[in-house]
């Protein structure tokens, strides 16, 4: 299901801001991608 937002562009900072090295390996915390995606958090979860 998609939505009109779903196009939405976001500037490189805000999702470079998110990202973070943790033991060499670049990461982003399931509640910031959440955020972006804006879903709920349980949602990214997979099955």
């Amino acid at each position: 299901m998609h939505n009109e937002d779903s196009n939405v562009i976001l500037p490189d900072e805000v999702i470079m801001n998110k990202i973070y090295l943790i033991r060499g390996y670049k990461v982003i915390p399931d509640t910031d991608l959440a955020d972006l995606y804006q879903v709920e958090t349980k949602r990214l979860k997979s099955k």
